[in-house]
């Protein structure tokens, strides 16, 4: 069933949506397979705090096995395939996200918790779309030829080009704040490359992850070529990042999670990418439109309960707008009601799970013990895992609020009256993923736009990233980028080929 309209609420899941939670299971080698030891986890409704449903609890015997068909595949009918018959595949395959896309919307929803809007519109109707994006890469990867001023042996020439060539199996380890988008953003640029991919999913929300596999065998690819093993990151994780047949880990997720995955990747010399954490600022200039000061609260900071690596957690508002700014800011936060992402009406959601909800509730305390003034003060449901908004003033820079990630729906507000002030101030992180200033001066955009410390930096906006427009960190958020042309090179070797002749 296609998506709903993505703001009608749910009134009772889909029958298919309930025969899949049933019995949710590991994609190898083309076959749905329970893990080899037969053991399960939990999976739960962060709206509700209850078992949702239960998914095998792979290990090192089925990240093996999922490898090992991953190489297979690699070797054989994969590489053996047209670009064209890859890119047929792959648009086939978003035609089924979009077909299967309330299916998909709801077991986001019921699993992650965010807004079945969200789903629909990010989750289902992006992803389709990346995967037609990426597709249209899978014809047109080149390499060049090369002027080259070899002079020995006497009397010999020499043509030389260079070939882009998949890198072989990818390791794709996904977060869980957008489980299909990111899955997405993994596997569609490997598929054009030519790659094989296994996938691990956040141990959380592991369901719609097996969902897209199953349907990248119903759009017809060879067994092998997707594979999804489900289960611990310190269990089936590990096991994956450090297996030998991966010739490539690519990896969303925690600063420190990825920082011990390069360090295994360093030491087997295996290719990495990996976007990580951020620690986002706004510097809001007083001549900027005011307003879009609610727009920057509800998309910048909220979307998707904070739970967002590129969220403005650090809002710098000049002196000049400083009152006014707070103030819209804090009426947005005290607005946004607060409840089951199954009715889109409700923009703060419950965060992902009770481990994550206690996290960012210990935030919220040590900021208050810091000194940091809380301004909202709100409530939330004892049923799930919800934290209502809160919004920070009094926050001095060496407080954890201001240099440690969050990802829940907590923002400070500081102001400033110097413009060099307040970009040091936005760059005094160990972050530099997204920022953004938002001002009419043109002037101000040019001179401070490339001063600001970040992989993506937005004027005007926030938090709005696009298929084309590369993706990811500078400092500790991150090595190499996603989107366009670039996210294909991460999946592909050049190979120098030269040829003499008389």
């Amino acid at each position: 069933m296609r998506i709903a309209q993505p703001d009608i609420a749910v009134e009772a899941v889909l029958p298919a949506v309930a025969e899949f939670l049933k019995a949710p299971k590991a994609l190898i080698d083309g076959q749905s397979v329970l893990a080899a030891s037969g053991a399960t986890y939990p999976v739960y409704n962060p709206a509700t705090g209850e078992v949702l449903s239960h998914a095998p609890a792979c290990d090192a015997a089925d990240v093996d096995q999922a490898v090992k068909a991953a190489a297979a595949a690699f070797e054989g009918p994969w590489s053996k395939m047209l670009p064209v018959q890859r890119q047929s595949l792959m648009l086939k395959l978003a035609d089924l996200i979009e077909a299967n896309g309330e299916e998909l919307a709801q077991l986001e929803t019921l699993n992650q918790g965010k807004s079945v809007m969200l789903s629909r519109l990010i989750e289902v109707q992006s992803s389709a779309e990346y995967f037609r994006y990426m597709a249209g890469a899978a014809t047109k990867i080149e390499g060049s030829t090369l002027d080259v001023s070899i002079a020995i042996p006497p009397g010999m020439r020499y043509q030389a080009q260079t070939r882009k060539e998949p890198v072989g199996v990818v390791a794709a380890i996904t977060p869980w704040n957008f489980p299909l988008n990111m899955a997405s953003w993994k596997i569609a640029p490997a598929l054009a490359a030519g790659c094989t991919v296994v996938l691990k999913p956040a141990e959380e929300t592991p369901l719609t992850s097996i969902r897209l596999v199953e349907l990248c065998r119903e759009a017809g690819f060879p067994d092998g070529v997707v594979n999804v093993v489900t289960g611990m990151g310190e269990t089936a994780g590990a096991a994956l990042v450090a297996h030998p047949g991966v010739a490539k880990i690519t990896f969303t997720g925690s600063t420190e999670t990825g920082k011990l995955i390069g360090v295994q990747a360093m030491k087997d010399m295996k290719r990495v990418t990996l976007e990580l954490g951020g620690k986002a600022p706004m510097v809001m200039f007083d001549d900027m439109d005011l307003d879009l000061l609610g727009t920057a609260a509800g998309i910048g900071v909220f979307f998707n309960t904070g739970q967002t690596c590129c969220a403005a957690t650090r809002i710098y508002a000049q002196k000049g707008i400083y009152e006014k700014a707070l103030e819209v800011i804090a009426n947005v936060s005290r607005s946004l009601a607060i409840g089951s992402g199954l009715n889109p009406m409700n923009h703060i959601n419950p965060l992902v799970s009770a481990k994550h909800q206690a996290h960012v509730k210990a935030c919220i305390a040590r900021g208050i013990d810091q000194g940091a003034t809380p301004v909202i003060n709100g409530s939330a449901p004892d049923k799930g895992f919800f934290v209502a908004p809160e919004l920070f003033t009094d926050v001095r820079q060496d407080m954890s609020l201001m240099q440690d990630e969050v990802f829940g729906p907590v923002v400070t507000i500081t102001p400033f009256e110097d413009a060099d002030e307040a970009i040091a101030k936005a760059n005094d992180t160990r972050y530099g993923l997204g920022a953004s200033i938002w001002t009419n001066d043109l002037n101000k955009v040019m001179r401070y736009v490339p001063r600001i410390q970040a992989g993506t930096v937005w004027v005007n906006s926030h938090n709005i990233p696009d298929q084309n427009m590369p993706f990811g960190g500078f400092k500790q958020s991150g090595i190499g980028r996603e989107h366009g042309s670039r996210a294909l090179e991460n999946y592909l070797e050049t190979k120098s080929v030269c040829i003499a002749y008389r």
